[in-house]
């Protein structure tokens, strides 16, 4: 499917504490005006991808918006780790002819939503009866144990995360629809409250109400559309080996995320290197998950991730690969990180807030320590 499909629309509502509307809502929202941005109308929309997470379903999204008649339609699981399968599998729907317009879309009111403890007093089934019972109920206690690895093993500090979370800051500060744009400095990282040790409140992203969706067509169809294309270069899932949900600390690799295996077959598959990259959208949840990401892609041996970013090679635009261009899932807003993709479409638009000159490889990643996928956006 190399150069087979495009985004060619994007559209998201605003991001919130409090929506204020019902997931269904904002997400008809976000597809009508990613359709308007292409210059689609629903009655040209016959395939839709969700995340298995989402509230809606295709058929209620189809009946609300007018879709006369759906060809393909699909849900992807393993919440922050299917974003950007949402689009490979919308691409090789197009590549394939199994669809010619399909829309991908992830509606989530999180911060005006339920909690990860709530369900603490209940049985749990599955691979977190092994976790849970014994305190790691949210994802960033499950994180943290990994951060804290990774200190162990290479010398890396608290103050290297909090690189990650200073570039965000400052991408969002000139991002209009960012909910945090108030710059932050290594200082107010370090100073900000433990959350589950070693991590900060600064580490963690934003809890978020809103929604954001992509159309995709064949290349062909979207150079007559009203944007420059995102061409999909390359894409790629991967589970990884005896993998639990960001809980494998028993593995062969304790610090082995999906992601490597994913960056095997993504550039590969792209015929290109990390070092032909342009610029970067890497999953934010936490800020360590864009230490690790760094590592496992590529852009630095294992380890060396601490000493590269003090180099401020994720800040825009003296860095040598500008990251989370929009402020990320740390600023801009937490929408299991499909606003990255967004921000990667973007770049490659010539539409960033913080615009990479010239740029042509966009990277997006998806989450960090679950099943998980990546994307390469190229120019035309």
């Amino acid at each position: 499917m190399k150069r087979r499909a495009a985004i060619a629309g994007l559209g998201q509502t605003a991001f919130s504490k409090d929506i204020g509307l019902p997931e269904r809502t904002i997400a008809l929202q976000a597809i009508a005006a990613a359709l308007d941005d292409a210059g689609l109308t629903p009655a040209d929309v016959d395939g839709l991808v969700r995340f298995d997470l989402e509230s809606t379903t295709e058929v209620e999204i189809a009946r609300n918006l007018g879709i006369p008649s759906l060809r393909f339609f699909a849900a992807l699981p393993y919440g922050g780790g299917a974003g950007c399968a949402t689009v490979a599998l919308a691409a090789m729907a197009i590549a394939t002819g199994q669809a010619s317009v399909v829309v991908c879309w992830r509606a989530r009111n999180r911060s005006s939503g339920g909690r990860p403890w709530a369900g603490t007093g209940a049985g749990v089934p599955g691979d977190k009866q092994f976790t849970a019972p014994y305190g790691l109920v949210r994802p960033v206690d499950q994180i943290a144990m990994l951060a804290r690895r990774h200190m162990h093993e290479y010398g890396t500090t608290s103050a290297h995360f909090g690189m990650a979370a200073v570039a965000c800051r400052k991408h969002a500060a000139r991002n209009p629809a960012a909910m945090m744009r108030e710059p932050i400095t290594l200082a107010d990282h370090q100073a900000s409250r433990l959350v589950s040790d070693p991590l900060r409140k600064l580490d963690c992203c934003l809890e978020t109400d809103g929604a954001l969706a992509v159309v995709v067509t064949s290349v062909e169809r979207a150079r007559d559309l009203r944007q420059r294309p995102a061409v999909v270069l390359a894409a790629a899932q991967a589970s990884g080996e005896r993998h639990f949900v960001m809980t494998d600390y028993y593995g062969r690799h304790f610090l082995e995320t999906p992601t490597t295996f994913v960056a095997r077959d993504l550039f590969a598959r792209a015929g290109v290197a990390p070092g032909d990259i342009d610029v970067a959208q890497i999953y934010d949840a936490f800020t360590p998950l864009v230490l690790f990401t760094l590592e496992e892609l590529g852009f630095c041996a294992a380890g060396e991730s601490g000493p590269l970013v003090s180099t401020g090679i994720l800040e825009w635009p003296d860095g040598d690969l500008p990251t989370n261009t929009s402020g990320g899932g740390l600023s801009e807003a937490y929408v299991h990180g499909f606003n990255l993709i967004l921000e990667g479409a973007r770049q490659i638009r010539g539409t960033s807030t913080c615009q990479v000159e010239g740029a042509a490889l966009s990277l997006v990643t998806s989450g960090a320590g679950v099943p998980t996928s990546a994307l390469i956006l190229c120019r035309d």
